[in-house]
Order: structure tokens, then sequence, then C-alpha cells
């Protein structure tokens, strides 16, 4: 049975977008059946085109992707999503719909890579730095066993993930 994960991000054109590319990129890679999903409670309708570029560069497919809604995935008809993850602080902080199936959610905070000051050369290096970050934590998650673990076991393994 597929894993849906749904990463969130206030306006789901950065951070979130990596989180949902790296993810899919490493479970298609190792196999795994777990498919992400990201979006944001105020999305800014356009994926940053820094974010697309350094997925680009490490060769991660970025077809589909686009800034989207959170409310696409609380209706009965969205996929059950067995986790949500926050990636800023902002989203963290808001309140969330009810999401079908009552999914584990834990936040792991990045730094907004779009607000990295300097020209483009040093936001292109923010951007891969996250998106570095973010793939080695989709690399640790992707290790877990998600068919044997309760929700509070999963929850436990996600805040372990978060804190070494």
């Amino acid at each position: 049975m597929t894993t849906h994960v749904l990463i969130l991000c206030t306006h789901n054109s950065a951070r979130s977008v990596l989180g949902e590319a790296m993810l899919n990129h490493w479970a298609r890679q190792l196999g795994k059946d777990v498919c992400a999903h990201s979006a944001g409670s105020s999305p800014s309708g356009r994926v940053n085109p820094h974010a697309l570029a350094v997925l680009q560069a490490a060769g991660v497919d970025t077809a589909g992707l686009r800034s989207k809604t959170w409310d696409e995935f609380a209706t009965p008809e969205a996929p059950p999503m067995r986790v949500v993850i926050t990636v800023c602080d902002s989203a963290a902080a808001e309140t969330c719909p009810y999401w079908p199936g009552s999914p584990v959610r834990i936040h792991w905070g990045y730094a907004d890579p779009s607000a990295a000051p300097g020209d483009d050369d040093a936001k292109r290096a923010a951007f891969e730095a996250t998106r570095q970050a973010i793939s080695a934590r989709m690399l640790e998650l992707l290790a877990l066993p998600f068919d044997t673990l309760s929700d509070a076991e999963l929850r436990h393994a996600l805040t372990d993930l978060h804190d070494h």
C-alpha cells in the first residue's frame, strides 16, 4: 500500500516543492512505495525558478511540479496521507485543515532560501544547500519501515530524524 506524504509550506514555491521532488526522486530510485505531494496555505501560484534549477541540476524530474493549495488534499477524494510535514515555521503555526485519516504531523523547519541575501549566485547556493539538506532527510525518512510502525512509533521516529 502506497504511503502518501504531504509536505507543507505557506507559499508552496520552494522548500515544500524541494521536499516533494526529492522524496519522489529517492522513492523511485530505491523502489519504495512512497508518494510525496506538496501544498501551501497561501500558494504563490508558481514554483521558484531557483528551486527548479537546483532540482534539474541534480538530475531530479521537475515535470508536474506546481504551486497548489492544501485544500486539494483535505477532500475525501484526496489520497490518504500517512504523514504531513511542515517545512516552514509560518505553516507550522497555522491551523491546518482536517486531514482525512488523521495522519502523523511533524515539523522539520528549514530557512527560506528565497530570502537569502545576495545576487542570483548566492540565492542559487542557498537553494542548493536547502535541497541537499531536505534530500538527506528524505533519504532517512525512506529508511523507516512504514508498514510495521504504529502512528505513535512513526511520530517518534520522525521526531528522532529531526533531532539528530
